[in-house]
């Protein structure tokens, strides 16, 4: 099976929907982030990998798209750090996206969260794991989405798209303060779509399942992940590829009339 990977340079010009389009992910040197900025590049857009500490992370992923399409004549990807709770670094952020390709920014993917590896129940959360947590998640989240919303190509084609996850609708033990931050962010998104009226741009988020990333196996016993993946009605952790797909059906055109709306892409989890 063909990964986004293979795809880059595969995919002939008339099937990439969103060519010459410049697409920020936040979070993308890793995981699930990691495979949308790399499915949306498949797809003809421009790349802005964000990261916030591992630089030689992301500048793999920019390599790995700038050398995939020979038929390029500049640069398809760029790194850029900048840390989604700083609004002076968001901006700088956007800055650099447009300043790399000359052109306004068409779509943010916002994949950068976090999550703590203990699984406290809310009686046993400290409060700071709680700030660091809603720093990035919902802060982040909203920091981001208010940049885009000032600044996303008007007219057609805009596109925010912020991942949260299907959690918030299983609200299973241990993961009270990841929930709470990610609710946030879907209630901020659908009001954020009805506030972008007469832009062209969309609000959306998509909610992953179980995924098999760093992420989802940190502080994990094997008897836990196993636990989960009987649950599934598909009995399997979904992949990364799992997602980017719908990533990109949503930063397409052919997705503008999904608006305001929570994707929970979970193989029938919850």
């Amino acid at each position: 099976m063909a990964t986004s990977q293979q795809a880059l340079s595969s995919r002939p010009i008339h099937s990439r929907p969103l060519q010459d389009r410049v697409a920020i992910v936040t979070g993308s040197s890793r995981g699930i982030g990691r495979e949308i900025a790399l499915h949306l590049s498949s797809l003809g857009a421009r790349i802005v990998v964000n990261y916030s500490s591992n630089s030689d992370r992301a500048d793999s992923v920019v390599t790995q798209i700038n050398t995939a399409d020979n038929s390029a004549t500049a640069p398809q990807a760029i790194a850029v750090k900048a840390d989604v709770s700083d609004p002076v670094q968001v901006n700088s952020l956007f800055d650099s996206a447009e300043s790399a390709f000359n052109s306004p920014v068409h779509i943010l993917v916002n994949s950068a969260g976090l999550l703590d590896p203990k699984y406290p129940t809310i009686a046993n959360t400290t409060v700071e794991s709680f700030d660091s947590i809603f720093t990035v998640n919902a802060r982040g989240a909203f920091l981001c989405a208010r940049e885009a919303a000032n600044r996303l190509k008007r007219g057609g084609g805009g596109r925010i798209i912020l991942l949260t996850t299907s959690l918030v609708a299983a609200l299973r033990p241990g993961y009270g303060a990841y929930v709470a931050s990610k609710a946030a962010v879907e209630a901020m998104t659908k009001i954020l779509a009805k506030e972008l009226k007469g832009t062209g741009i969309t609000a959306n988020c998509v909610a992953p399942g179980p995924i098999a990333t760093e992420m989802f196996f940190d502080g994990k016993t094997e008897e836990i992940v196993n636990r989960i993946i009987q649950e599934s009605p598909l009995n399997r952790l979904g992949e990364t590829k799992d997602v980017a797909p719908l990533i990109g059906f949503l930063a397409s055109d052919a997705g503008e009339w999904v608006n305001g709306q929570v994707v929970r892409v979970n193989g029938g989890y919850v």
